[in-house]
């Protein structure tokens, strides 16, 4: 029997540039997600908005949100994933954490930086894809504008879940609909999207619209509110789908430089 991975997604509204009531906040929240949850995912940027300044926050900010992350990991016993600026030497980057419930970490640094926002300019960008093995499934995490780059994220390494941590403004939210049913359909894997909700300081107005789609494109959960989605991912159901139709067969053959 394939396993089924239990999915919880926090979209909310955030305090901007205050990372302690962020935790707080998602303390509530994470304390009152069902038990038997594998994995919480949180939205991009959680402990502050999506900031193009970071260096107003204290750098020490960074590692005491990656030991709340494990704390609550461990609490839950469920990984817990999102993003935060992080300072790496006298550079920041937007760093996306999965941290699983022995207290291992996994690090994603957002490889396509939001040139719109000037995001290029604050943080340094990621190199690396990040796969994860965990509770039988195999996952790839990314962050926001990263969902926009088809190549980035095509299934070479047989992922089943591909999972975005977002601040998606409102203005393009037809985009992001469209680009999370289109990722799921190309990669035959589940596709997931975490959005936040409410207006952040720079007055730019986020409508949440997180979601979960199957490998065929099919909607399993959606939100325009301020709630936890739940969705069960079963790999038996997308192993067969995969048997079936045996579409990534039929990829081209191509490497990134």
């Amino acid at each position: 029997m394939e396993p089924i991975l239990k999915i919880a997604m926090v979209q909310t509204s955030l305090h901007w540039h205050q990372p302690e009531e962020n935790r707080r906040h998602f303390d509530s929240i994470i304390s009152d997600t069902h038990k038997n949850t594998d994995l919480i995912v949180l939205p991009e940027m959680f402990t502050t908005g999506f900031t193009m300044s970071p260096s107003v926050i204290s750098a020490e900010e960074g590692p005491r949100t990656l030991e709340w992350m494990k704390q609550k990991a461990a609490e839950q016993n469920a990984a817990v994933v999102g993003s935060l600026p992080f300072r790496e030497a006298e550079e920041y980057t937007n760093r996306l954490f999965f941290v699983e419930p022995d207290g291992q970490v996994h690090r994603y640094d957002k490889r396509h930086t939001f040139t719109l926002a000037g995001e290029h300019r604050s943080y340094a960008r990621g190199k690396d894809r990040l796969i994860i093995d965990y509770r039988g499934f195999r996952i790839c995490p990314m962050i926001c504008y990263d969902l926009r780059f088809p190549v980035w994220s095509r299934n070479t390494e047989e992922y089943d879940l591909l999972l975005y941590v977002a601040n998606w403004p409102e203005p393009r939210i037809n985009a992001w609909d469209t680009l999370l049913k289109a990722r799921a359909i190309e990669n035959m894997a589940y596709c997931l999207g975490v959005n936040r909700i409410g207006t952040d300081e720079n007055g730019n107005t986020y409508n949440g619209h997180s979601a979960c789609y199957d490998g065929l494109g099919k909607q399993l959960n959606f939100s325009t509110s301020q709630e936890v989605l739940y969705a069960s991912l079963d790999k038996e159901a997308l192993k067969g789908i995969r048997d079936q139709l045996g579409f990534l067969g039929d990829r081209d053959s191509f490497t990134l430089r």
